[in-house]
């Protein structure tokens, strides 16, 4: 459960000499504010964890029957379905889902969090193991309930529901080399502040390290849209060595890697082989379909919501906190052929 004990605004006014209005005027209106005294606010608030209650019938209670979910993105579907079951069990326990979105900014996250805190929420859950150590620090200052998902640590200090990326990116690579491929290149997300594209890099490159005959070409960082994995795919083909397989960290990247092989007069998989990771609906209908590695995404999402609903309804301390590791399935379809 949630510890009792708060930083308030009479802790923070007496620690800086300032008013408790001048405090409360500076979170409401910071342009009201001088910048120097505005300043030196901020800093204890961040300092001191600071985060105001929501409603007084609320703060009554304790409770507001709510939980937070913060996903790295809306844009398209990766998170979609294990944000569905994820809502489908909270409803039935009659618990209202509230969700923002971090854009890949661990800064954007962290203010995210703490407005769905201020509005009330119970608990979070949250994608991914990595963020910074200030967000870390809030989260532990005020023992807030939260599972982390898409994500795996037998060593996570958070209660964890989701699976392994670096051996899910092995399990693909090592499938790819299987086919007789030797020469791969990666189109991956970005890298900085995202733990599950980093792992899924390592994983293949745990894959080609064990496997001599095969070489990584290349990497290219990309964006989440069709555009970026577009221009990333260009990129790899024209290096020195043309790959003859290309393992993209998403459907999202893979499907943009499909249409610009379309555009260029190039054959999947007769000429390059692709493959994605999450298997959307999307890998479905593409022209070859995408072979893929599918998450759980739906067992993820129940899972993580049951495991957040019994710490808001037992309390669990660190030692107790439920690590609930899933499998990835490599699904064969036509973007991949075999040498």
């Amino acid at each position: 459960m949630r510890g009792t004990s708060r930083t308030s605004l009479e802790d923070i006014a007496k620690i800086i000499g300032v008013s408790t209005a001048t405090i409360s005027r500076c979170i409401n209106s910071p342009h009201k504010v001088a910048e120097p005294t505005r300043k030196r606010i901020q800093k204890a608030v961040e300092d001191l964890g600071y985060m105001p209650h929501f409603g007084g019938r609320a703060l009554a209670r304790n409770r507001t029957n709510t939980i937070g979910a913060i996903i790295p993105t809306m844009d398209n579907a990766m998170f979609a379905g294990g944000l569905q079951a994820f809502q489908d069990v909270l409803s039935s326990s009659g618990v209202t889902l509230l969700v923002g979105s971090s854009n890949y900014d661990p800064n954007q996250e962290f203010e995210q969090i703490r407005a769905l805190l201020s509005q009330g929420a119970d608990g979070l859950m949250l994608i991914g193991e990595e963020r910074p150590a200030k967000t870390r620090k809030f989260l532990d200052q005020h023992s807030i309930p939260h599972v982390l998902a898409w994500c795996y640590s037998d060593a996570s200090a958070s209660a964890v529901v989701g699976f392994d990326n670096r051996k899910s990116g092995r399990a693909i690579a090592e499938h790819v080399i299987n086919q007789g491929h030797t020469k791969l290149a990666v189109i991956a997300g970005i890298r900085h502040g995202n733990d599950r594209a980093e792992n899924r890099i390592k994983g293949i490159e745990d894959a080609i390290e064990a496997n001599p005959s095969s070489i990584l070409l290349g990497i290219a960082e990309a964006k989440y849209s069709f555009e970026s994995a577009a221009t990333a795919l260009e990129y790899l083909l024209n290096s020195p060595t043309r790959p003859t397989a290309i393992i993209c960290g998403s459907d999202v990247l893979a499907v943009g890697a499909l249409l610009r092989t379309h555009s260029l007069g190039i054959k999947v998989p007769d000429e390059l082989s692709i493959t994605g990771f999450d298997d959307i609906t999307l890998a479905q209908v593409t022209s070859p379909r995408l072979t893929t590695v599918r998450i759980p995404q739906k067992e993820m999402g129940r899972q993580a919501a049951n495991v957040l609903l019994n710490i808001l309804a037992e309390g669990q301390k660190p030692g107790q906190l439920n690590r609930i590791e899933l499998e990835t399935t490599i699904i064969d379809r036509g973007t991949l052929a075999r040498l």
